[in-house]
């Protein structure tokens, strides 16, 4: 992937060249091979495995908060897990599960 270097948007290739995506800008330059490499790589990617989780308790998975449970209606410990689920200059979502009762629910920013 390359931005450009005039106003920072994604560039695409169009036949030898980089071109910017901007409607507003028409920065353009050649492509170098041996530079497109280095933006590729598959390096530590070999050999990857499956992680078991079947034997890991439910409670110590991912980090934990204190808070109000819509089902229980009380203060609980949750785990929480936050996700970009919009755009990037959105804040991120945030998913809450009880360890309790196992009611999921999220939480944006509005």
């Amino acid at each position: 992937m390359k931005f450009c270097d005039e106003c920072g948007s994604m560039m695409q290739t169009e036949g030898d060249k980089w071109v910017c995506q901007s409607a507003e800008c028409d920065y353009a330059e050649l492509r170098d091979s041996a530079t497109e490499q280095e933006m590729t790589t598959t390096q530590g990617q070999e050999g990857s495995t499956v992680v078991d989780m079947s034997d890991v308790d439910e409670s110590e998975v991912g980090p934990t908060v204190e808070q109000k449970c819509p089902e229980c209606d009380e203060v609980q410990t949750v785990r929480y897990e936050m996700k970009q689920i919009r755009s990037a200059d959105e804040s991120e979502t945030r998913f809450f599960t009880c360890t309790v009762c196992g009611k999921k629910w999220r939480e944006d920013d509005h």
